[in-house]
């Protein structure tokens, strides 16, 4: 098939490794590719040689003769996106949309896509990728849904059928995400504090006698390193969750928050706080005090 990749970084690098050993046709563009001497772009660069994927000028250029078009960029890029793909869609080609996105934002955008002619499909991506790779967990939705699933499993993907109509795939992505994103920031907030007072062990204690289930330490190990790694992706997701809060006609006073917290972390690990950011992201820390640690000597230096 031609496929393009509308978006570069982690999803995008991810899908073209699994899709390129099936001798598909792939194009990818990311707007990062226009500081030719960032490392992002060099980055993205020696990524598409290595694997076969021919890198696109411009979102018109990348689409252009494309059969299926994956749109995976950060979540308040997704309508502009797909703005500036539609003029150069090809007539029934499928735009399959992963960004976390609300329902009001996807709807706009498939509105762009149908008036071009092509097939505009929602995706709600509803865990992690790294671990699952293409077969992540994928629900789908709107008009084009059902035609679209058999296509993606054929690809390797793991798509469900959510609905027929618009919004309800992102609507589930989206209040899923006031729990888990809300649950990685109140992780970092309780655990940094309870680490200043010394009573992190107690804390630690407390939670595993009430949630027996989970692991807290290597739980709180993998929160820390998921938002220092994608803070700034996350806090914009998670003021999309909070846009479909508002039009579920609720004050989002917990994704709010959320989306500050995780900023606030993107904004310490763009400053160097937690080392430095290589082409395989931050140092891995096994114990979340290390991080925490971190934060609090930067705070009593601010």
């Amino acid at each position: 098939m031609k496929i393009s990749l509308i978006g570069y970084g982690e999803v995008g690098r991810i899908l073209a490794e699994d899709l390129a050993p099936h001798g598909h046709a792939l194009r990818a563009f990311d707007l990062k590719l226009a500081d030719e001497a960032g490392a992002a772009a060099k980055a993205m660069r020696a990524h598409a040689a290595a694997h076969r994927v021919t890198l696109a000028a411009s979102h018109a250029d990348a689409v252009r003769d494309a059969e299926l078009v994956i749109s995976a960029v950060t979540a308040s890029q997704a309508v502009p996106v797909a703005a500036a793909c539609a003029p150069a869609i090809a007539a029934k080609a499928f735009f399959l949309d992963f960004n976390s996105a609300s329902p009001g934002a996807k709807i706009a955008a498939a509105g762009l896509i149908a008036d071009a002619g092509g097939l505009y499909v929602e995706g709600a991506v509803m865990t992690s990728v790294p671990p699952y790779r293409i077969k992540v967990p994928l629900l789908l939705g709107g008009p084009h849904a059902a035609t679209l699933a058999p296509l993606l499993r054929a690809l390797g993907f793991s798509p469900k059928v959510a609905s027929e109509r618009l919004g309800v795939a992102s609507a589930t992505k989206m209040c899923r995400s006031v729990m888990i994103k809300g649950l990685e920031a109140m992780v970092i907030e309780s655990f940094t504090t309870a680490r200043h007072y010394g009573v992190e062990d107690q804390v630690l204690a407390s939670l595993t006698e009430t949630f027996p289930a989970i692991d807290w330490e290597k739980q709180g190990a993998y929160f820390f390193q998921r938002v220092i790694e994608h803070g700034r992706r996350r806090s914009e997701e998670v003021r999309e969750v909070a846009v479909t809060v508002r039009e579920a006609g609720l004050t989002p006073w917990s994704a709010g928050g959320t989306a500050e917290r995780q900023a606030w972390m993107a904004d310490l690990a763009d400053e160097g706080l937690f080392g430095v950011k290589t082409q395989a992201g931050f140092a891995r820390q096994t114990d979340w005090r290390v991080e925490a640690d971190r934060i609090l000597q930067h705070l009593k230096k601010s």
